[in-house]
């Protein structure tokens, strides 16, 4: 595969990972087309094809960062909108019921809803003179090569006429998500599929819009909830705009947050910590509540491929996809891209080699979420030394962090992927740890064990 000028890509899936592809690819080719089986222009909106997008989301440290160099003034202009900024620090973390000590560690969290951050993403890449994106057609197959060798273009069906198309391209890349079809491609071009790696989570978000209080003389920080074997319930509840707050409740194999908004609102109230039900139990709910599954993590190792068509690429969650708990999921993609820009610039690279790069990119981000995932023991999953340490080490850490925000500002570094997790071990901050957790702490208890009874919610208008 080589990259040069007066070639064409094309690449499949308008979402996150698939626009910013686009955006770097256009620096390469003559021709970029996007395509996609929704509309997707001008929606800033959850749609069919992304519905996960309706979910509580973030753009933290270093995506953030990647998204400013690739879209200058994307900040900026997200604010002007009424899209919340803040310090990934001053959020307030919870870890096994206890609050991390707030710190100022300039890592800029982005709190704008999901389809509204693609919606600027689109625009951006689509204002470029040689992208055009594709919508409202559904993606068939690709075309390859009589041998197989190599990937061609693909077929596309026209949802309006049901019309087959040709697009011939030099260069495909998968970026249609976990449903990638692009394993049982292989299995029918006589190649095989990628050893996948799986970590089975159960996970089901439950999320329910809301209007900010009117008393209100400033934005509400977010308050995040964060699971843990003690307490496996979460949430992450924010304002996401001038009108609108987001609470998404979690909750892993199984036990899922309700979508009956009685249900729903006393899942809110079993969190370990009470500030997110005693906020929203008053607030006007906008609309019924809305659950998204997610079974597993998977990591499909295309880097271990001895054989793979030239032609085709995998980048974005149908390469590797995470627990979105761990709020990686945009920011790797951003990674990804980058990846990308610079083997492109490189010139002529094989895909194995492109895919050796990008395992590389994801190789922390999963050890962090899936990591994280083995430390409740109901998952399953191989829980090597280096997990076991790992997660004994974390909860120490996590413990000493409610103490010094040092700490803190370490944890955030590695969470917005702008350190690599060996920078908790050095000496300085092992000593800070052990200051304060010389063993592994016992769990802080939850609220409702030590609170009286809580009052009942006021009566609640409608659902807008």
């Amino acid at each position: 595969m080589k990259t040069q000028p007066h070639r064409r890509a094309v690449v499949l899936g308008g979402s996150v990972a698939g626009s910013l592809a686009a955006r770097v690819l256009a620096e390469e080719y003559q021709d970029v087309l996007v395509v996609d089986r929704d509309k997707v222009l001008g929606v800033g909106v959850a749609r069919r094809g992304a519905p996960h997008a309706y979910h509580a989301h973030g753009l933290h440290a270093r995506g953030h960062l990647i998204m400013k160099d690739l879209y200058p003034g994307l900040t900026d202009e997200l604010a002007a909108t009424g899209v919340p900024l803040g310090d990934l620090g001053e959020l307030e973390w919870y870890f096994n019921a206890r609050r991390l000590q707030p710190a100022r560690t300039g890592l800029v969290t982005v709190k704008a809803p999901r389809p509204v951050l693609e919606n600027h993403i689109r625009a951006r890449t689509a204002a470029l003179a040689n992208v055009t994106y594709l919508e409202e057609h559904d993606i068939l197959r690709p075309v390859t090569t009589a041998d197989g060798s190599r990937v061609t273009g693909v077929i596309v069906r026209r949802q309006a006429d049901d019309a087959e198309i040709e697009l011939e391209a030099d260069l495909v890349v998968d970026a249609t998500g976990r449903g990638s079809r692009t394993p049982a491609w292989l299995d029918e071009l006589g190649y095989e599929r990628p050893e996948e790696e799986k970590v089975k989570v159960g996970l089901a978000y439950t999320t329910r819009l809301y209007r900010p209080d009117p008393s209100w003389t400033g934005v509400i920080e977010s308050i995040n909830v964060v699971a843990s074997p003690a307490h496996p319930r979460g949430a992450f509840f924010g304002q996401m705009g001038p009108d609108t707050c987001i609470l998404s409740l979690t909750g892993i194999l199984g036990d899922h947050p309700p979508t009956d908004p009685e249900g729903f609102l006393e899942f809110a109230r079993t969190l370990p910590v009470p500030d997110v039900y005693k906020i929203v139990r008053d607030l006007a709910p906008i609309g019924e509540p809305v659950r998204f599954r997610f079974p597993a993590s998977v990591r499909r190792h295309y880097e271990r491929l001895t054989r793979f068509p030239d032609g085709l690429l995998v980048i974005g969650d149908a390469f590797c996809s995470f627990n979105p708990v761990y709020g990686q999921g945009m920011s790797v993609a951003s990674l990804e891209a980058m990846t990308l820009r610079n083997v492109l610039r490189r010139g002529e690279v094989a895909p194995r080699e492109v895919f050796q790069e990008l395992a590389k990119a994801v190789n922390v981000p999963w050890d962090i979420s899936a990591g994280g995932d083995l430390d409740f023991p109901e998952v399953e999953g191989n829980r090597t030394p280096k997990v076991k340490a790992g997660n004994a080490y974390m909860a120490r850490l996590q413990y000493a962090a409610t103490k010094d925000a040092r700490l803190t500002t370490a944890l955030m570094r590695v969470a917005g992927l702008m350190d690599r997790p060996e920078t908790l071990f050095k000496p300085t901050t092992v000593a800070r740890v052990l200051r304060h957790a010389r063993r592994r702490p016992e769990p802080g208890p939850s609220w409702l064990d030590t609170a009286p009874p809580a009052e009942p919610p006021k009566d609640l208008p409608e659902a807008a």
